[in-house]
């Protein structure tokens, strides 16, 4: 509920004066365990994944052949099958109609001389999962970045787009050893925030902006991310993104409080930024009445209940859905080619803690640095539950109402909306954060397979498209990389599936339940991974490191869950 509200004259002058103290404290940075962090040493110390393990992996083989799935290619396109897909070294060469529902299916079929072959009779395929907004875990939330690896594919996702993954010189690395499968890892996509990396200096003007996107064009970094800090000024924002893409890089935008009075979604969209990341910037767009949210008297930024709990409260403040102001913005985002990237999952503790906080994963697949984390302090980033009321959580209901149906609206008129999850914050543990992104994209109205198709062609076409090249993963058929999930249950009729964790069914012939789903094997460039071994090597990396640090991290599971 509201308080008592900041007038125009008082935002600018408190923005004024948060100045570059700012920094330190807008999410996506990469900030230390505060108060209650696990892992003694300094922040930002970021251990890289071991080197691959054959026994969590096969492959790439000469010809590798999966046979008798039933195919979701990722387009859209309605499910068929039982097809065949074969594959050579990383790539896909054939997908072959095996038979016909119903029918046994011809046995020997072509082709006869596979390396290796997977029976996937029953189960479905889909395109490998693209995460379009990651961060790795330093050592406050994980002992090294392989934790967070594993767990995207266990879920499926064999891509990721670091935003940023690490700092430049780590996450260029990690890049490149995934690139080489040196490391058990999706492919990397490195976007780095302006400035980072460099000798040159604070970017402090346009001609500065420019000269960093051109030294990061030559680091293998892909693109850049925008805070919108006090010190990103449009003009600097504007050059940056006209440089990069000059460079053939992508860009990406949080649009935060403290620059959205002047600089919100649409004004982006006329600068040609690629991707709107999370809400930010949206619904500052769409003010009805006044061209800056109605704080209230005592916030402060820095406090991270104010700048969380009352972000909400604009939700009755904008033009309502499908007003003609609701429409022209989404039809003027459209012309600008935007794409929007959600992240609905991040901020849903938001309208059900403890939902959140109760999760079935939570004992078994997060480590007790990373549980510690998201506990409630003033210095944890994203740890901002104080004293979340009821009243909290019926503002963020209404705000994502409103937030949902224009995405919704967005994709309707043919607009991009693409997934991400930025798990590390706020009860999101890597991997299953990605489901439930799935399941809320279906809460805010798309159709199973929209989702799909958002979560594979649509984010691999965001990832690739500034490079001027079709994108060689997100849909399966004949000359694509081999990125695949396979799973026993169809996931468009329950994505809950696809939790590492399962989905509990009552079996009629024994009235029990039974533990169901859960993806099955991750192909990423033609190497198969155990989904399941993956899981268990990462809750055996969790009981370790509640051993080591004598700290049971979440509480134990309710009886009967086997979680």
């Amino acid at each position: 509920m509201k308080r008592f509200f900041l007038s125009t004259t008082m935002l600018i002058a408190g923005i004024a004066a948060l100045g570059s103290a700012s920094i330190a404290q807008d999410h996506d940075e990469w900030v230390a365990g505060g108060a209650t962090g696990a892992t003694p040493g300094p922040a930002g110390q970021y251990v890289p994944a071991p080197t691959r393990s054959p026994a969590e992996s096969v492959g790439p083989f000469r010809k590798l052949v999966i046979r008798g799935v039933t195919l979701i290619d990722g387009t859209g396109a309605p499910p068929r099958g039982p097809m065949d897909i074969v594959i050579e070294g990383n790539r896909i060469i054939a997908v072959i109609q095996a038979g016909w529902p119903g029918l046994p299916m011809k046995a020997q079929r072509e082709p006869r001389d596979a390396d290796y072959e997977l029976d996937a009779t029953g189960m479905y395929a889909l395109p490998g999962f693209v995460d379009t907004h990651v961060h790795a875990p330093a050592a406050d939330k994980a002992p090294d970045m392989s934790y967070a690896y594993k767990l995207w594919l266990a879920h499926g996702v064999t891509t990721v787009r670091g935003v940023p993954l690490a700092p430049p010189d780590i996450a260029g690395s990690e890049k490149d050893r995934s690139a080489a499968n040196q490391i058990a890892a999706p492919r990397i996509f490195n976007y780095q925030t302006l400035g980072a990396g460099w000798a040159g200096g604070a970017v402090d003007s346009p001609d500065k902006a420019r000269a960093w996107v051109r030294w990061a064009a030559t680091h293998n970094i892909d693109g850049i991310k925008f805070f919108n800090r006090p010190e990103e000024t449009p003009a600097i924002i504007a050059a940056a993104i006209d440089e990069a893409h000059k460079n053939k890089m992508g860009t990406l935008a949080h649009l935060s409080q403290t620059g959205v009075a002047n600089f919100n979604a649409r004004d982006a969209g006329d600068a040609h930024l690629d991707t709107v990341t999370h809400f930010y910037g949206h619904h500052e767009a769409l003010l009805r009445g006044a061209t800056i949210q109605q704080f209230p008297l005592d916030y402060n930024y820095n406090n991270e209940q104010h700048r969380f709990g009352d972000i909400a409260e604009i939700w009755n403040e904008v033009y309502p859905p499908e007003s003609p102001e609701w429409m022209d913005y989404l039809h003027h985002q459209k012309d600008n080619g935007v794409i929007f990237n959600p992240t609905f999952n991040i901020y849903a503790a938001s309208r059900d803690l403890m939902r959140a906080r109760n999760a079935d994963w939570h004992n078994r697949y997060t480590t007790p640095q990373l549980w510690n984390y998201f506990q409630s302090t003033r210095d944890n980033h994203g740890s901002y539950f104080y004293d979340w009321t009821t009243e909290n959580e019926f503002a963020w209901k209404r705000f994502y109402a409103n937030f949902f149906k224009l995405m919704n609206d967005y994709k309707n008129i043919g607009g991009r909306v693409t997934v991400g999850t930025d798990s590390g914050f706020i009860f999101k543990t890597y991997g299953f954060a990605y489901v439930e992104e799935l399941e809320l994209f279906r809460e805010a109205g798309f159709t199973p397979l929209e989702i799909v198709r958002s979560a594979t062609m649509w984010s691999a076409d965001e990832l690739w498209r500034h490079k001027g090249a079709p994108a060689p993963v997100g849909v399966v058929r004949p000359g694509m990389l081999a990125d695949l999930v396979i799973v026993k249950e169809n996931p468009l009729a329950n994505l809950k599936t696809l939790y590492g964790t399962g989905h509990w069914r009552l079996n009629p012939a024994t009235n029990k339940q039974e533990l169901v789903g859960g993806v099955s094997y991750t192909v990423k460039d033609g190497i198969v991974f155990d989904a399941r071994k993956l899981l268990a090597e990462v809750a055996d990396m969790v009981a370790a490191e509640k051993t080591r640090l004598g700290q049971p991290g979440a509480a134990p599971p309710n009886p009967g869950t086997g979680q």
